[in-house]
């Protein structure tokens, strides 16, 4: 069986329609996935101790470090290649199970040796042996999605990852209330993933066997190792920090720095990846056409940035009382690396965009180049900021992700086909209205403010006036940042509302005239 993709873009009239319908399906469900993510996420926040959260995060990092072998760069070959026939996806199938049994093996061997003798907290040991449980869903995970993916059929996955975020959700929350501790952060993974494994198998009906007979399957090797090399320098990078911290900071401040993180994270970490898992297959339906793919670059780090720049920016001014507010009084530490984090982010968020373009143009070994240099710089700026405890790693963000960007930039600017002055013309409307709201909200949280800090009343260990100032900062926000836009920006703004509620193709694809194939991802 040969499982075709037509390559001729220029007759393909549904293509603008079938991108925008992936995204809605892709990023919508994830929205509404991480809601009910954070909603318990935040409830949990509330239960267990920042030292809990300093033990899981010792435990995540190997899982993460590890899991760059699972051989998604496999998968992904079967995205990129313009025609895929039965035997590559048995093959495909055979390598990741091969592979990430071993790599369930391997965590269950150094268990004992991190936990005892780096970390010197032997509950992470058993910690990390549950944890290769994960390991052995990922092949019934990856090989289904990425044959709907190089069709851009989202529905159905992302069905399935609503039903086992709610999973997840609602095992994480029974177990935080019945007092599991840091267990609750190690079975709510396993339950999420077991659960989005079992049903993509049959709800895709994947029930081809695998097989161990690679002849053949070079061409699929070679992409695949060239991306888990790219994404393995790329765990490097951004686990490096709390693979150093785990040695020198105690479990209290190591779990302030980790949520810390992972709140500023959450959109670069948990929105942008979804919305490159649509880029990828768009563009690799224009990777023969480079004025369309770039015209699609360029709309993707516009649209992106028109979110990530508000988003990080206000963060970072309203650090304060969201703290307070969402995470609750055990975290009031944790609000230097909140602010400080949160400027990183969008240097982060935009840098991230060039993968799914370089990989869709058959370039994984660029990817690799920017992610080889990132696997150096964030380290060692780790390792000299580490003297200056947590603190020093969320500046060691803040200075070293804005030089991998302009690498990164330098590196795939003429693959993809676009200039720094395009570049900057995309970015500008967000940036710029962002800036003017930083100074708009910062001077209403100076003069405005202080007028209701006045009473001693608490609600959930936190002053009420807290509550009301975190909602006028927020309001005061968006309605300057819209207001911005609107008469500076209109249209940008009117190709986000777009984007949003009309699900078909419009005539803001004018940017390019390929017959609407532009991405909007």
């Amino acid at each position: 069986m040969v499982y075709n993709r037509n390559s001729n873009i220029g007759t393909d009239k549904s293509f603008g329609d079938r991108v925008k319908s992936a995204v809605f399906w892709r990023s919508g469900t994830q929205i509404l996935a991480q809601l009910i993510s954070w909603g318990v996420t935040l409830a949990i926040l509330r239960i267990l101790d920042p030292g809990d959260y300093g033990l899981f995060a010792m435990s995540s990092v190997i899982l993460v470090f590890l899991n760059f072998l699972n051989g998604y760069g496999f998968a992904s070959s079967l995205i990129q290649s313009d025609k895929v026939e039965e035997i590559q996806i048995r093959q495909a199938f055979g390598m990741l199970l091969l592979l990430n049994t071993g790599l369930a093996m391997i965590q269950l061997f150094i268990a004992p040796v991190l936990a005892v003798q780096y970390y010197q907290e032997p509950i992470v040991g058993d910690m990390i042996r549950w944890q290769a449980l994960i390991y052995l869903s990922t092949p019934f995970m990856v090989i289904p999605e990425a044959l709907m993916s190089r069709n851009l059929e989202f529905k159905k996955p992302a069905i399935i990852n609503l039903f086992s975020a709610v999973v997840g959700a609602s095992v994480s929350l029974y177990m935080a209330l019945n007092d599991w501790g840091v267990w609750t952060l190690v079975f709510a993974p396993i339950a999420l993933f077991w659960s989005r494994a079992i049903c993509l198998t049959i709800a895709t009906k994947f029930f081809i066997l695998p097989t161990f007979n690679f002849k053949g399957a070079g061409a699929m090797f070679g992409f695949g190792t060239t991306l888990l090399v790219s994404h393995g320098f790329w765990i490097i990078q951004s686990q490096s920090d709390i693979l150093i911290a785990g040695r020198y900071l105690s479990t209290y401040e190591l779990g302030l720095y980790a949520e810390a993180l992972f709140l500023t994270t959450i959109f670069a970490a948990k929105f942008v990846p979804p919305l490159n898992e649509v880029a990828f297959p768009a563009y690799a339906r224009l990777q023969h056409d480079k004025e369309a793919l770039a015209a699609g670059f360029l709309k993707a780090a516009r649209i992106i940035l028109f979110i990530a720049c508000p988003l990080y920016i206000g963060m970072a001014v309203t650090a304060e009382p969201f703290v307070a507010v969402v995470m609750g009084n055990k975290w009031l530490d944790g609000i230097p690396y909140v602010q400080i984090l949160a400027l990183a982010m969008p240097f982060m968020t935009l840098q991230i965009l060039f993968t799914p373009a370089l990989n869709a143009l058959g370039k994984p070994n660029l990817t690799a180049r920017n992610s080889m240099f990132g696997a150096i710089l964030m380290p060692i700026t780790f390792f000299f900021a580490i003297k200056y405890g947590a603190i020093g790693l969320a500046w060691g963000w803040l200075i070293a992700f804005p030089i991998l960007l302009w690498f990164t930039f330098y590196n795939s600017r003429n693959v993809i086909g676009i200039t720094l002055v395009g570049l900057f013309n995309a970015i500008w409307p967000g940036l710029s209205a962002s800036m003017a709201m930083a100074v708009v909200v910062l001077w209403a949280d100076t003069y405005l403010i202080s007028l209701i800090m006045s009473t001693d009343f608490q609600l959930f260990g936190i002053p009420a006036y807290m509550y009301l100032r975190f909602l006028i900062l927020i309001t005061v926000g968006a309605a300057t940042y819209f207001a911005l836009l609107w008469y500076f920006a209109k249209d940008v703004l009117q190709e986000i509302i777009n984007l949003v509620i009309k699900r078909k193709a419009t005539a803001i694809d004018s940017d390019t005239d390929i017959n609407q194939n532009e991405p909007t991802t």
